[in-house]
């Protein structure tokens, strides 16, 4: 189990609950509720529980939403087949059973909701600047690359396939319960290349036209300010925004051996060694993306961990299409932008 401080808090959360289900009264009031006790009791270790097995021991949101659904939905089913026995406008006497079963309908909906139709996600760096900011918050498109069974991720029902160009939320190779986003720009089978800061595809060359300059604070140190060149690019049919950093390479051979280890450590494999090969000043490299995975680029090229340094994106990670910024507290005049 890690030890953060939400699996603390939850923790906390959890024993409290218990205390207060076993001290709070088992009967119902006048108006035929539970005790307060009882419900904050049935809560909190709800929510305890929920925090130690997604921080705690590790377990995706999907899975332990699945879990949770599962389960009520058993206590629910189980609450009705009891209510069928008892006399008209009879409450169920079980506050365990009774409670549980309520929670069984808001959670089912969310779990087919977040599963099957959007999730929300926000932007923690600005590995995507222009475009997307940190602190945007978006929404995902579960259904355009395929209807996915939940916690495999596998494809049940194919509605679309992932295009070059784009911008997807995936599973984070390295470590597969943290969420990235990137730009999707090579697929299985294509030839990648980006020299001196050019990026082509199967021989296809971005159309890159410089738009002047472009500044942004530091994620860390908010008195440190990027000041970078701003590009609009044409690649295929997508139109968009990149950053790029003249006084970097095109890749950090620092950062992909330190990405190398890291992996190595982990039993991981990045797969490039095999799949590229790199000029010796850093000014390009050139790769050939396996079949069944893709090649993600941050927008923020310079400023991006991204496929040059961790890998290929392999499809059973994939989270869905980001469509549209519904939230940002910081900029409210983002709010509703589409994201291209």
């Amino acid at each position: 189990m890690e030890f953060t401080q939400i699996t603390y808090a939850s923790i906390a959360a959890l024993v409290i609950g218990i205390i207060l289900l076993v001290s709070g009264k088992k009967e119902r009031n006048e108006e035929g509720e539970w005790s307060s006790a009882i419900q904050w009791g049935y809560l909190l270790a709800m929510i305890g529980i929920f925090g130690i097995l997604a921080a705690g021991l590790q377990w995706s949101f999907t899975a332990v939403l699945l879990l949770f659904t599962v389960a009520t939905g058993i206590i629910w089913t189980w609450h009705k087949i009891n209510a069928k026995k008892q006399p008209e406008n009879i409450h169920d006497n079980n506050h365990f059973r009774d409670y549980i079963a309520g929670f069984f309908p808001l959670v089912a909906i969310v779990f087919f909701l977040r599963t099957f139709i959007a999730e929300p996600f926000q932007i923690p760096s600005s590995s995507m600047r222009p475009g997307l900011v940190k602190g945007d918050f978006i929404l995902v498109n579960k259904f355009a690359y395929g209807i996915r069974i939940p916690v495999l991720n596998t494809v049940a029902v194919p509605t679309g396939n992932i295009q070059r160009g784009d911008v997807v939320v995936f599973n984070y190779p390295v470590e597969p319960n943290t969420n990235y986003i990137k730009r999707i720009v090579a697929v299985g089978g294509d030839v990648i290349e980006y020299k001196d800061k050019i990026l082509s595809v199967n021989g296809i060359v971005s159309q890159d036209t410089p738009a002047g300059n472009y500044a942004y604070p530091d994620d860390f140190d908010f008195r440190k300010t990027h000041n970078i060149q701003l590009v609009h690019s044409v690649f295929g049919d997508k139109k968009f925004d990149v950053l790029k950093d003249e006084n970097e390479p095109s890749i950090s051979a620092r950062a992909w051996n330190a990405y190398q280890d890291i992996m190595q450590n982990k039993g991981l494999s990045s797969e490039l060694p095999e799949n590229c090969q790199y000029a010796e000043d850093g000014s390009a490299f050139r790769c050939t993306v396996p079949q069944g995975k893709y090649f993600a680029l941050g927008d923020n090229r310079d400023n991006s961990a991204d496929s040059r340094y961790w890998g290929f994106v392999d499809d059973k990670y994939t989270v869905g299409k980001a469509f549209i910024i519904w939230l940002n507290l910081g900029d409210m005049k983002r709010v509703g932008t589409s994201i291209q």
